[in-house]
């Protein structure tokens, strides 16, 4: 069954995407926003990552990125069925046994709703504002895949990688769901497709059309073995006067290329708009993709 996400509004203010109303949102907004999509049957919200924008690149990113497990345990909260997606987490920048202790606890506080979304991230500055290794970040981001399934799937863990290593801990509170929530790769590049094909159990790029998906799907299926599925999440997106037709047109299009999930990004030129749309998008758009 195809399954459909949605991009929380405002905890990502992108100056060339964003919308004015967006600056204005409130805690109370994006609870009613999360339930909205819960009621309309998105299988999930998603909040992104950045920790600290470098000034010469607030410009084109914007300064404000809501923080990914703070915003999605304000939302667990005050809802009961819908996925909590990072999307993504910068994994080089967090210790994975500290990402696993984080996202494990909303994982069991939830009722087992969490996919972790994950990257290796491709802002020099920021690396060097964390201290984090920016020409490591693609081996750190593999090994650190794996040590948190480690820290997720047994009683007492232990990894031993290049980047990192531990043993005999013990991280609980231990995720609902089992052997361990999904973890999804983002990014578009051959380098995050394999990483998804051999190590996770998704990919999720990012602004790119259907023949580039296409391609990928295509080189994510090399990668991996035949008989172990992957989500193949698209993003599909959908402007403010976009009727039904052209969006299940569209989602045609990502089917044919390959997709098993879309993340869906609504235009809407007010929050009382973007709500009309979401129940708009369940009920006039997913009953025919």
């Amino acid at each position: 069954m195809l399954r459909f996400g949605l991009g929380l509004p405002g905890v990502q203010q992108i100056p060339a995407r964003s919308q004015p109303w967006e600056r204005e949102l409130s805690g109370t907004d994006l609870i009613t926003a999360a339930r909205e999509a819960e009621r309309a049957g998105f299988a999930w919200v998603s909040c992104s990552d950045h920790v600290a924008v470098p000034t010469s690149r607030a410009a084109a990113m914007g300064a404000v990125w809501y923080d990914a497990g703070s915003t999605l345990a304000f939302v667990a909260g005050a809802t009961t069925r819908i996925g909590l997606l990072s999307h993504v987490l910068v994994l080089p920048y967090r210790h994975p046994l500290v990402v696993a202790k984080q996202y494990g606890t909303l994982d069991r506080l939830s009722g087992g709703r969490v996919i972790l979304g994950v990257g290796s991230g491709h802002l020099k500055p920021e690396f060097a504002a964390l201290g984090a290794d920016y020409d490591q970040r693609g081996r750190v981001t593999d090994e650190y895949i794996h040590a948190i399934g480690a820290a997720w799937e047994a009683d007492v863990a232990r990894f031993d990688g290049q980047t990192v290593a531990f043993r005999d801990v013990m991280v609980a509170p231990r995720p609902t769901r089992q052997p361990r929530p999904p973890i999804w790769v983002g990014g578009n590049s051959r380098a995050a497709v394999r990483r998804a094909a051999r190590h996770a159990d998704g990919w999720i790029p990012w602004q790119l059309g259907p023949d580039d998906f296409a391609a990928a799907v295509a080189f994510a299926r090399r990668e991996r073995s035949a008989d172990t599925p992957i989500e193949l999440v698209a993003p599909l997106a959908v402007a403010a006067d976009a009727a039904p037709a052209s969006v299940v047109e569209e989602a045609g299009r990502w089917r044919h290329a390959g997709a098993s999930a879309f993340q869906v990004g609504l235009g809407a030129r007010s929050f009382a708009e973007l709500l009309e749309r979401i129940a708009w998008f369940a009920r006039d758009v997913v009953p025919q993709v």
